[in-house]
């Protein structure tokens, strides 16, 4: 027996692609809400565009929600697969844009309504090895 302990492999830095994306074990959405009216933003605000409040707080939003609307995007820039979904989700009364993954990109696998929960993967790693984590939305039930 070695008096060495085996150390188990570091796991890679991670950063997210945007400010509101929280990685970690339970990695989520956080948004910025008005403390006047409870309206919901993702990016940083002076003002509140529904009450001109200026006091915001920061909320956890649900990991789980449902289409609300979609489009399936045929064509894009180079470099980027097609087809894919392109959806708008509904996090508690917070709607949240992001694609749909997981799923085979037709009307028939993804009705309006469609409960997703969030996911998130990577989409790039640097020099270093850090890894860049992006966000998307999968299916909770059996969707193709």
């Amino acid at each position: 027996m070695s008096d060495t302990a085996t150390e188990a492999p570091e796991a890679p830095a991670q950063v997210p692609l945007v400010d509101y994306l929280v990685l970690g074990d339970s990695p989520h959405l956080v948004a910025n809400e008005c403390t006047g009216c409870g309206a919901r933003y993702f990016d940083r605000r002076n003002a509140c565009a529904k009450c001109f409040g200026t006091e915001f707080t920061k909320v956890d939003l649900p990991t789980e929600g449902t289409v609300e609307t979609y489009t399936i995007v045929a064509f894009a820039a180079p470099g980027i697969p097609v087809p894919f979904v392109s959806a708008v989700v509904d996090l508690g009364g917070t709607p949240v844009r992001g694609n749909v993954v997981n799923v085979e990109p037709t009307p028939e696998n993804v009705p309006l309504g469609l409960p997703v929960r969030l996911t998130t993967f990577p989409i790039g790693t640097d020099d270093n090895g850090t890894e860049a984590i992006s966000f998307g939305f999968e299916p909770t039930t059996g969707a193709n």
